[in-house]
């Protein structure tokens, strides 16, 4: 199940693309797949070892192109182990909402991304996210869970002020946020019957990707889609420092700003 749409993300063969807070790998499996050099990182152990033997099975059966590589690490998002500018595209897919110092990652995103880089990130969107917090503290409430709800204009608000440039955005797994107000209104961890019913239901649709169930979603993800996805671009240049306005009494205080101005 992707959220990162690759076409919008502009993924091309032999970039170099960072997947943040990789998970299992959904999303570096498939860039892998399209010919992209992959690194993969997450803090938690077994994730990196989920990640990096089923990249390792995608090489033998021979599904990337030959050339390709990959690279699964253990990291800091907040201390990124790469240089900077060293990166193509970084994928920063649901792990933004579980970090505190949210600020710190998202520079670190644009210090590793090579000026005209491009990242995807993708969040828990406000209004679905919402009625999960209300119905279940279980959801959220447990170490390494959400910490935030952010809503669309305050992402690329803090996206930007990282000096990113945030661009298309759009929303995805509108069928999947009914499933979470189930499961939150009847017990994150009860192993309910409507709960076990849903869940067939999205094992058969990303299974066999049918005509019905792939047109509802795309109708709905406007209206309730689980996750928002935002584009941005680090500039080719240098931002330009904005201009300052100069008051006609303004004294030699205020025309020299102190070095210890921030």
């Amino acid at each position: 199940m992707l959220t990162v749409d690759y076409d919008r993300l502009d993924l091309r063969p032999g970039m170099t693309v960072l997947d943040l807070g990789c998970g299992e790998g959904r999303h570096a499996f498939e860039a892998y797949r399209r010919g992209a050099h992959v690194v993969a990182v997450d803090w938690g152990q077994p994730e990196v070892e989920t990640t990096k033997r089923w990249l390792g099975a995608i090489a033998e059966a021979g599904e990337a192109p030959s050339g390709t590589r990959y690279e699964v690490v253990r990291g800091d998002l907040l201390r990124l182990p790469f240089p900077d500018a060293s990166v193509d595209r970084v994928m920063a897919s649901e792990v933004l909402e579980h970090i505190p110092d949210d600020a710190t990652a998202m520079a670190e995103i644009f210090r590793v991304l090579k000026p005209g880089g491009r990242a995807a990130v993708t969040v828990p969107r406000y209004g679905p996210e919402r009625v999960c917090w209300a119905l279940s503290d279980e959801y959220h409430a447990n170490e390494g869970g959400h910490i935030r709800i952010y809503r669309g204009d305050v992402l690329r608000a803090r996206l930007a002020t990282a000096g990113l440039v945030p661009g298309a955005s759009h929303h995805a797994h509108a069928l999947h946020a009914p499933f979470w107000w189930l499961k939150c209104a009847v017990g994150v961890e009860k192993d309910s019957p409507p709960v076990r019913a849903y869940h067939r239901l999205l094992v058969w649709d990303l299974t066999h990707r049918p005509w019905l169930t792939r047109t509802a979603e795309r109708l709905l993800d406007p209206l309730f889609g689980k996750s928002f996805v935002v584009y941005a671009d680090k500039p080719t240049e240098p931002a330009a420092p904005a201009a300052r306005t100069w008051s006609a009494g303004a004294g030699p205080a205020d025309r020299e700003p102190s070095a210890a101005a921030g």
